[in-house]
């Protein structure tokens, strides 16, 4: 095999493998949303405001002490702040 198929063939590979992953990402999107349903709900009957802005700094910093690269902590954030402003419109 020529170095180009085997560059070609690791690509598709590594393609492959990001395929599996973002699979994953998305069922764990999913079950994230289910809990942010479920907290929702119980927001209402506790009469809490659905945003919480100390809550939000709270899982950023969480999110930067789990991180070891090689994402920036802020693309994290930027990263999840998407995704808190999806959970904040969604219909449960």
């Amino acid at each position: 095999m020529t170095a180009e198929n085997q560059a070609l063939q690791d690509i598709e590979d590594l393609r492959s493998e990001i395929d599996g992953i973002d699979e994953h990402i998305v069922a764990l999107l999913n079950q994230r949303a289910e809990k942010s349903l479920a907290i929702r709900a119980l927001k209402s009957q506790s009469q809490l405001g659905l945003y919480d802005p100390k809550r939000e700094e709270e899982i950023f910093a969480r999110l930067a002490s789990y991180n070891h690269g090689p994402l920036y902590s802020d693309d994290l954030r930027t990263i999840w702040e998407s995704i808190l402003r999806v959970a904040k419109e969604m219909r449960g």
